[in-house]
């Protein structure tokens, strides 16, 4: 059964007298796509940082599968089974795919009275990181160093290195940003394919994307949410219309 694995409730974020996110609630349900739109300066990218423990919330509460997270260090909420990918991608572009994948997975397996031995001796490590390649479809990269990889792969990648993680719940931040035509359409298929085991957070502007994607959709617009529901419901909001979307839309 489908359950709420992220809930954010009336959560707002002030710098000085600027709230940059306003009274924001929401639900992330396990087989769910759900994408949070808006234009430049909506609050979306401080909504993630927020969920994710990058920003502490000035008021409100964030439960991760049932647990209280609300000011937790983004490392303690990362082992609690979230995972996340950031508007610029943030993996080592001097290592192998196979080494970027095998550290983030090494994250999950601390052995501190063994530092010395060799990372590549571990099976469960490997074990993960070798799961998180074949679920990014990256298996045939292995070996390729990052760095002279696409733009579409290098977000593949972090995506990778998110899995190897073992989260619950994915908060993905402008995933399609900058990708031709065929490097989305695999995002798109990636994200679908992972959709059934994990809650999503979409952070997009291809609203093609989004609405092949998103089950539900939620609009933002000067930190606040002026409207949320299912994408078809929402897509005829007026005030979305007029706000966002535009009346071609």
């Amino acid at each position: 059964m489908n359950e709420v694995l992220l809930a954010a409730r009336n959560i707002t974020k002030r710098f000085g007298g600027l709230s940059a996110v306003s009274d924001v609630s929401l639900d992330l349900w396990q087989g769910a796509i759900h994408a949070v739109i808006g234009p430049n300066g909506a609050g979306k990218s401080t909504l993630t940082h927020l969920l994710s423990g990058d920003l502490a919330p000035t008021t409100g509460t964030v439960t991760l599968a049932g647990q209280d997270v609300t000011g937790w260090r983004p490392e303690r909420i990362s082992r609690a089974g979230l995972g996340r990918s950031y508007q610029k991608t943030n993996i080592f572009l001097p290592f192998t795919v196979w080494e970027n994948v095998r550290l983030a997975a090494q994250s999950r397996h601390q052995r501190a009275a063994r530092w010395l031995s060799r990372a590549g001796a571990f099976a469960d490590t490997n074990e993960r990181a070798a799961r998180a390649l074949e679920l990014a479809a990256l298996q045939h990269r292995r070996d390729a160093v990052a760095g002279t990889m696409s733009h579409g792969e290098q977000r593949q990648l972090e995506i990778a290195m998110s899995l190897a993680t073992a989260p619950r719940v994915l908060l993905l931040d402008e995933p399609l940003a900058g990708m031709g035509t065929s490097e989305a359409e695999r995002m798109v298929e990636l994200l679908l394919r992972l959709k059934a085991e994990h809650a999503m957070m979409l952070v997009e502007h291809d609203m093609d994307a989004v609405f092949a994607l998103a089950d539900r959709l939620t609009v933002m617009l000067n930190g606040q949410v002026i409207a949320s529901g299912e994408p078809a419901q929402v897509r005829a909001d007026p005030t979305v219309q007029t706000a966002y979307l535009g009346e071609e839309h």
